[in-house]
């Protein structure tokens, strides 16, 4: 059975800083392409970022890049998600799923929600 467990959210301030976690099992992590996708209240959810199975390629959604890094170990079975420079834009549930940017699968973790406000 997949499990995706995600950690790490929080509310700060705008330019705040978070890293989200992501811990996978049931699946063969180190071949799967991950992706990270938020849902703002009353919206859809929306695609952040993806990560290749190695991690030698990153790709971004335009509203977060260069202040969002995604990364992932292996070893571990983790993603990560650093987020830096938050926006009050920025707050939403926020979950890891199985996939890439045009096929990361419906999430069923419980998610990590952000909060950015003043």
């Amino acid at each position: 059975e997949v499990q995706l467990v995600e950690s790490g959210g929080g509310s700060v301030q705008p330019g705040g800083s978070l890293r989200l976690s992501c811990a996978a099992s049931g699946f063969t992590f180190r071949t799967a392409a991950m992706s990270w996708v938020r849902q703002a209240p009353g919206k859809g959810l929306e695609w952040v970022s993806s990560i290749s199975s190695r991690g030698d390629g990153r790709v971004y959604s335009g509203s977060v890049k260069g202040r969002f890094t995604i990364s992932r170990d292996n070893a571990k079975n983790t993603l990560y998600l650093q987020l830096n420079s938050l926006k009050t834009e920025d707050t939403a549930m926020y979950y890891c799923s199985e996939g890439g940017s045009g096929t990361w699968s419906r999430p069923t973790g419980q998610g990590t929600q952000v909060t950015v406000s003043s």
